[in-house]
């Protein structure tokens, strides 16, 4: 997708890091030189304390503590050439300068210490990406697929969106795409039943609305226990579109629990499917009644599916006009799913200036030419169940 990686991050952050003491050096270096060439009369040794400040702001108490340290010597070099280390304003800068340093060591420590504890949480936060959001390969079954999660809040790669990709015991594969009211990681819970439900009943149950509704009986059984009711007391819902893509023939049907439209795109020509028997979000339980009927569509090789939640369309640019995604999808190139995620992503951020206020997830399915339908029993098994990238 074009995005840069953790290594390249962490490789620029190392040059940075070298640049940044070499001039802390050569702070402590210029100004000895121009205090000592000035004489008595200008004092600029206090000076000398902006080098460890300096050092603190990217490097750890370690490094911080030394360059201090280099600091002091350089203090006692200036007040040897100016009337040596007794006399009382020598005294005072040097106590000056040694209890600043300490002061910005222990920032620097403080720093470093919740940087730590933000790494981990970093990690905990991509395990349970990785768990919930398991990745689709990128081809299952006659599809290949990409998907994108971007969340809203910050230090954060999982929120209320979900996306799933299975294989069912006939040869078709279902899809899921959904939004948890809110979002977040408040919203993970109510996430995690309906991606488990969908996996274990994908290929347990025949057809598409005996699937939507067992997946309903799972939310309406758990959400009392997983939703966050101590912090948001409001109604707990989650608005969702299945999809069958039946691996013989263009033949595809979906049902939409409330959830917006997917995109069908034919080359340059982009359709919004809407449902034309639009079930209820799931998690309304005995409030409504549960749709039986699908919204049959063709999926003809070479073309393309685009699902994505709320988050997407609801995007604001500074001036608050909303994301127009149907057009945008429309002006891109689309030679396969990786190359228009990559416009999507890289068009979206800059579209909302990189301020999100929703998570938002894309997933986009092709199908392939029959040619490239191989081994289809062993595609079938090759990955169940559907995650960021950082964005």
């Amino acid at each position: 997708m074009g995005v840069r990686g953790k290594s390249d991050d962490h490789l620029l952050e190392q040059r940075a890091g070298r640049g940044m003491l070499v001039i802390a050096l050569a702070l402590i270096v210029a100004i000895t030189v121009a205090d000592i060439a000035a004489g008595t009369e200008v004092h600029l040794g206090p000076l000398l304390v902006i080098a460890p400040t300096l050092t603190a702001s990217f490097a750890g108490p370690r490094l911080t503590a030394l360059v201090g340290a280099l600091a002091q010597a350089a203090l006692v070099i200036i007040s040897v050439f100016h009337g040596g280390l007794t006399t009382t304003n020598h005294l005072a800068q040097l106590i000056a300068l040694a209890v600043l340093s300490a002061l910005v060591v222990f920032i620097s420590y403080v720093r470093e210490r919740r940087t730590r504890e933000l790494n981990r949480l970093r990690s905990v936060a991509e395990t349970a990406q990785r768990v919930l959001l398991r990745p689709p390969p990128r081809r299952i079954g006659p599809l290949r697929v990409a998907w994108l999660y971007l969340a809203a809040e910050d230090e954060t790669q999982i929120g209320g969106d979900l996306l799933a990709v299975a294989r069912a015991d006939h040869p078709c594969t279902r899809v899921l795409i959904g939004d948890v009211r809110g979002h977040g990681l408040a919203s993970i819970g109510e996430a995690s039943v309906v991606m488990g439900a969908f996996r274990e009943g994908a290929h347990r149950y025949a057809s598409l609305p005996e699937l939507v509704t067992a997946v309903e009986d799972s939310v309406c059984r758990n959400l009392e226990e997983v939703a966050d009711t101590t912090h948001d007391a409001g109604e707990h819902f989650i608005t969702a579109i299945m999809i069958d893509i039946h691996d013989q023939g263009p033949q595809a049907e979906m049902l939409n629990c409330g959830h917006p439209p997917p995109l069908l795109i034919r080359g340059d020509q982009v359709t919004a499917l809407n449902s034309r028997r639009p079930a209820p979000p799931l998690g309304l339980c005995s409030l409504c009644t549960r749709n039986d009927r699908t919204d049959p569509f063709t999926l003809e090789p070479g073309n393309m599916l685009l699902l994505y939640t709320d988050g997407v369309i609801e995007a604001r640019s500074p001036t608050g006009a909303f994301y127009p995604l149907a057009e945008r999808v429309a002006s891109f190139p689309a030679s396969s799913p990786d190359a228009l995620l990559h416009h999507l992503h890289r068009d979206l951020l800059e579209y909302t200036g990189e301020q999100l206020t929703d998570d938002a997830a894309f997933l986009i399915i092709e199908r392939t030419p029959s040619r490239h339908l191989h081994l289809p029993h062993l595609m079938s098994h090759a990955g169940g169940s559907l995650p960021s990238t950082t964005a």
